[in-house]
């Protein structure tokens, strides 16, 4: 007989199997409503069927106009997509008014988006040959498609968590030059995405932060650099160990420091909004808007659209937790949402089922 651990355990796997199970039948491809009731699957549903029972106001909340892309996907399955796919997904995202994608990392710990010749040669057999030139891919994509392209660094996983920040600085110094040498020509590559997440100041991220964007920007005529932070709050692994939840006051005076530090070397700064409670998301996010025009950088909001509240890592949000964040970020004056992430967690392509249903839900929602 299966121990209650185990049992827990199994029922975990299978509710993520079902959630994952790829969809044998019509996808939505567009923010189109298809009716299943009827033979002909070109029929638009009427848009007001949901009214009745609608209770939040359509276009209420900031609209979600940006996606991280995360092909690693180190702590999310991959949908195993070449470039068919994801032509169709970057398609599905710009009839959702998505402009800018930003590839969460150009490199993590031994997985390369491309064949950096930089990592082989400094990293050796740590580093493992990638498949395809995702890069390269995503660029193509985003020129096709006219949307934005910021491309993410290296995390390197260890030099920086094990307090070496020299050496993350000195590797990711060398690998940006050789991402701007080969891939700078793009006229979507619009910036910079610096990989590493932190909540607070820890150890040197903050000189970390201003060497890495002083030199990303120095290569590119100075295109812009984003970070995406996380608030410290009750539902990060941390806190959930048993650290301390980072009240509203101390994390205005942590980000005070740490903006201070990186001010002309960080342009944008979104914070991933998953880690608090919903209750309490307003008053973080008006701070990060008040720390963002002091120190007079762009405030954005990176909207999560998994639910970090189910046992099973990760499955896509639910509608009415997304809607409250949306109305949350346009109350706190964010000046733009990106979500991490669409293709897994949105999009009519994913491999969730209930991905599609909530774009249909977004799309229906905003009149798109």
């Amino acid at each position: 007989m299966k121990s209650f651990e185990e049992r827990r355990q199994f029922l975990k796997q299978m509710a993520l199997a079902a959630g994952t199970i790829p969809l044998t039948g019509a996808l939505l491809s567009s923010c189109e409503r298809k009716n299943p009731n009827d033979g002909d699957r070109n029929t638009p549903i009427d848009s007001t069927a949901d009214d009745k029972y609608r209770l939040i106001p359509k276009m209420s909340g900031l609209p979600i106009t940006g996606t991280f892309l995360d092909e690693i996907t180190w702590d999310i399955p991959s949908q195993n997509w070449g470039y068919e796919k994801w032509d169709a997904d970057f398609k599905s995202m710009k009839r959702m008014g998505i402009d800018t994608v930003v590839m969460i990392r150009g490199a993590f710990g031994r997985y390369m988006t491309f064949r950096s010749e930089v990592l082989m040669k400094h990293e050796g057999n740590y580093m493992y040959e990638p498949a395809f030139d995702f890069l390269q891919m995503f660029l193509d994509l985003s020129d096709k498609y006219d949307i934005k392209f910021y491309c993410g660094i290296f995390d390197t996983g260890r030099y920086w968590l094990s307090g070496d920040f020299k050496k993350e600085v000195e590797i990711n110094k060398l690998f940006l030059d050789e991402i701007q040498q080969k891939y700078g020509h793009h006229k979507s590559f619009h910036g910079w995405y610096l990989s590493q997440e932190v909540s607070r100041r820890t150890g040197g991220i903050i000189e970390s932060f201003a060497e890495i964007g002083k030199h990303a920007k120095s290569i590119s005529e100075n295109k812009p650099c984003l970070i995406s932070p996380y608030i410290h709050g009750l539902k990060t692994d941390q806190v959930m160990s048993g650290d301390q939840v980072t009240t509203v006051e101390q994390h205005i005076k942590d980000w005070t420091e740490i903006l201070a530090g990186i001010k002309g070397s960080v342009d944008i700064m979104a914070f991933q909004d998953g880690q608090v409670d919903y209750h309490e998301l307003k008053d973080y996010l008006t701070a990060n808007r008040e720390l963002a025009q002091k120190f007079d950088i762009d405030c954005w909001t990176n909207v999560e659209s998994f639910d970090r509240d189910m046992p099973i890592r990760f499955l896509p949000i639910r509608w009415d937790k997304l809607i409250k964040k949306l109305i949350h970020s346009q109350e706190a004056g964010m000046s733009k949402a990106l979500t991490f992430e669409f293709s897994h967690f949105m999009s009519p392509n994913s491999a969730y089922l209930q991905a599609g249903h909530l774009y249909k839900l977004y799309c229906e929602h905003f009149n798109l």
